[in-house]
């Protein structure tokens, strides 16, 4: 599939010159930081050795001290405690980490995961009904609770309080709570917007510590989880979630937690974990318990004390994750056969697929599988609890959830943002839906948001990469959504030794008129480009800079991103 290059121009040439003066960089480095919007060596320091003392002040939250003072005197008079999370990894992790950390000094504690297909996304009418029956007192819900105005309500009948902890972006008027913790409320003045819904719930225990005076150093044995709440979320990795990762990362490689070591070795990841292989290795792993069965699993094993309770659950996990990879494959599969077997489907601005047979737990998965190949807005829709139920994923620059408000009056219920979302709708109305959800698209995506793009930082020559060169890089880390990795174009180059692996993966060294350069690159699934590239051409390629340490032998080698031919 062609691609779009998106070069990045944007960086002050003063800046620039400035930061090679004094910082001693190279114009290459200069330019990267200065589209990092560093502008001298205070920012620079603080970008390349981040501190847990660059965190914010929790009680700049606002609602923080009411939650503080009515969590406090909970946990002090032995009350009934209901720690209520969503069934996904944010949740998940959010729901170990508050439950984990409070119930090593009390035990008052119990923890509640709705169940994705009896009682769906957020606090549910059954689970407020278990607490006002087992007697809890006070709720605290995390990543979740933003919109629940009704369960709110229904809980403070039963003479239960509430304590929200959400990062979702909250309605025109907030749920009647005891306290309310979401940097989005338009109120809040914390200074950083982006957190998960892990980061919430952290940032309460973080203020809990600080009013009691308890040493943080407990709670920051907490990081990974946080770490893979954040990556799997998809949330910026910028301002205190890098700092957040930075440290999560550095526990979950160095020391992590009996659960997540188990979940480390099942993927059989021999280099450090990154944002990136949370995101495809970890996440989709105690996701799966959730998609395919409960995610009480999940929570279970992420709070497992032992090596040995870690792998027997691990290895149940895993085992979801097999089933949901086949699911996953299956349906994907049939998917891309409705598209290719349908004319008007194919030539759509669109994708809308109904099955009623289809599985809950991965039409999201499914949604992006059919974008990767029809890049293009889509909605994958199923039967569930005779409604249609469906998961929509975007493309760059389109908002999907606008989209799909454009179709309100033929839906129940919807909800998401931008690149991401979910619909509810009546089985009579699915034709309708397809036929308006195509109309909207096709009158207003434009023909670049159609074609894949790759953002371009900077045009270098293979001259320029070296060890230094990529130990910089290398600290601009960790790397993930408004912080990417950098990504290089190399003009005018050509391969020698150039292989196929596997039949899809192109392997070769890539060399450079006028340097003296040659470095190995691999391209994942660009096996199409092999005669154009074994014939001598020259081209242009993008890429990344990577690390391949074989046998103790450390080398650099590139990752193509995409090949264009002049």
């Amino acid at each position: 599939m062609e691609k779009r290059w998106l070069f990045n121009n944007e960086a002050d040439a003063e800046l620039v010159q400035s930061l090679q003066e004094n910082l001693g960089l190279s114009e290459n480095l200069a330019f990267l930081f200065a589209q990092k919007g560093i502008k001298n060596y205070e920012e620079a320091k603080a970008y390349f050795r981040p501190q847990l003392d660059q965190l914010h002040d929790p009680f700049l939250m606002k609602d923080m001290d009411r939650a503080v003072d009515r969590l406090s005197s909970a946990l002090e008079n032995g009350e009934k405690i209901l720690v209520y999370g969503d069934y996904d990894v944010d949740g998940t992790t959010s729901v170990a980490t508050f439950y984990g950390f409070l119930s090593e000094t009390h035990d008052t504690l119990e923890f509640y995961i709705p169940d994705r297909y009896k009682e769906g996304y957020g606090v549910s009418k059954t689970g407020i009904e278990y607490a006002i029956e087992n007697g809890f007192t006070l709720i605290v819900t995390l990543d979740c609770g933003i919109k629940a105005h009704d369960r709110v309500a229904q809980a403070q009948a039963g003479g239960i309080d509430v304590i929200i902890c959400d990062h979702h972006t909250p309605g025109d008027e907030l749920p009647a709570a005891y306290a309310v913790l979401d940097p989005k409320r338009t109120d809040c003045e914390y200074p950083y917007k982006e957190l998960s819904g892990c980061g919430v719930g952290f940032k309460l225990l973080q203020a809990y510590c600080q009013k009691k005076e308890i040493s943080q150093e407990g709670l920051f044995q907490y990081l990974d989880l946080l770490a893979v709440s954040i990556a799997s979320d998809i949330v910026p990795i910028t301002g205190e979630n890098r700092v957040l990762t930075y440290f999560g990362l550095k526990k979950l490689n160095q020391d992590p937690r009996p659960g997540l070591k188990a979940l480390v070795d099942l993927c059989k990841n021999k280099n450090d974990f990154t944002v990136s292989s949370i995101v495809f290795g970890i996440g989709p792993r105690i996701n799966a318990a959730g998609r395919m069965d409960h995610a009480r699993a999940s929570v279970k094993l992420l709070l497992a004390k032992t090596e040995v309770d870690a792998d027997a659950k691990a290895s149940l996990i895993n085992d979801k994750n097999d089933a949901r990879r086949d699911f996953d494959n299956t349906i994907t599969e049939e998917a891309l056969q409705m598209i290719q077997s349908n004319e008007v489907l194919l030539n759509a601005k669109s994708t809308v697929l109904y099955k009623e047979d289809w599985h809950k737990g991965v039409i999201g998965i499914v949604a992006s599988r059919c974008i990767e190949k029809h890049y293009r807005p889509t909605v994958i829709l199923t039967e569930s609890n005779g409604k249609v139920t469906g998961s929509a994923r975007s493309v760059m620059g389109f908002d999907v959830y606008n989209a799909i408000t454009e179709c309100a009056d033929l839906l129940n219920q919807y909800g998401g943002h931008m690149y991401a979302a979910g619909v509810t709708m009546e089985i009579e109305n699915v034709e309708a839906f397809q036929e308006r959800f195509e109309s909207v698209v096709a009158s207003t995506i434009s023909e670049e948001q159609l074609v894949p793009a790759i953002k371009i930082d900077l045009v270098i020559f293979l001259d320029d990469i070296n060890f230094k060169f990529y130990e910089t890089i290398r600290q601009m880390g960790p790397f993930g959504p408004q912080n990417m990795q950098p990504v290089f174009v190399s003009e005018n180059v050509h391969a020698e030794n150039v292989k196929v692996l596997k039949e899809q993966h192109l392997k070769f060294t890539v060399k450079q008129e006028g340097t003296n350069a040659s470095i190995d690159a691999i391209g994942f699934g660009l096996g199409e480009y092999f005669d154009l590239v074994k014939s001598g051409m020259k081209f242009h390629m993008a890429y990344t800079i990577e690390e391949n340490d074989f046998r103790g032998h450390k080398s650099l080698q590139l990752f193509i991103k995409d090949i264009k031919f002049e």
